[in-house]
């Protein structure tokens, strides 16, 4: 009976030894996610030494923007939407998937680049000129673009700043339209060829959100595109005109 008993409770004590091992390894796991999560939503702000390539509002040209694009050619351009946390380079890689999860640098990042489609000129002079970004739940990268589907904030946020080489373009934002990734007027850019008449349509039928701007069929449209939080397949877009100057 004595040694029955030694053994049951050598028996517990190693089961109390797996189960406090068990809760460490736990216990380290969830701690580990914490930080990943911290660590990759503050790797979509932007950076301090990425910072000083930020383009000077109010200059024609943007010579620090030269800068980044010599260390990076893949950078096409910066982007603002006023009052958001929307201030980032912009890259294009050679598809639509290069910069998914690379930053603005080349390097590994689960927050990625925001960056223009693949099948749109570099130079943004194309109709409609297409530009995506993740959905960071922290507020970063397009983070807040879903927002602009609230009255209250579209109403609230109305411009933008396209920062090019030498040039330095106002954004009026007019539309927001939630959608799917199939949506073939939206993530098809190259069928706004001449103008942008049918995409104006779409957006006047189909927007959550729209405001008069007296937009043309010859002005040059920029979208804005990120995913839905409630649709695995969803998206959100917001619509802007680049102005002339």
């Amino acid at each position: 009976m004595e040694l029955a008993g030694r053994a049951a409770r050598f028996g517990n004590q190693i089961l109390n030894i797996i189960a406090g091992i068990l809760t460490l390894l736990l216990f380290l796991y969830g701690a580990y996610c914490l930080w990943d999560t911290y660590m990759t939503g503050r790797g979509a702000f932007l950076s301090n030494d990425l910072l000083e390539y930020k383009p000077t509002p109010g200059q024609e040209e943007n010579p620090t923007l030269q800068e980044l694009m010599a260390i990076n050619p893949d950078v096409v351009g910066w982007l603002t939407v006023d009052d958001t946390h929307i201030d980032y380079p912009v890259v294009q890689g050679e598809d639509d998937m290069e910069y998914i999860n690379k930053d603005v640098y080349g390097q590994f990042a689960l927050s990625g680049s925001i960056f223009l489609s693949s099948v749109n000129s570099r130079d943004f002079t194309d109709p409609y000129s297409l530009v995506y970004g993740h959905h960071m739940a922290n507020g970063a990268m397009f983070g807040d673009i879903i927002e602009f589907a609230d009255p209250a904030y579209f109403e609230a946020h109305t411009t933008g700043t396209l920062y090019l080489p030498e040039q330095t373009i106002p954004i009026t934002l007019f539309a927001c339209v939630e959608t799917s990734a199939s949506d073939p007027v939206v993530y098809n850019p190259q069928a706004q060829e001449k103008d942008v008449s049918g995409l104006l349509s779409y957006l006047k039928e189909n927007a959550v959100q729209y405001r008069e701007i007296g937009v043309q069929s010859n002005d040059r449209i920029i979208g804005l595109s990120t995913c839905a939080e409630a649709e695995t397949n969803g998206r959100v877009i917001v619509f802007g005109r680049l102005e002339s100057e």
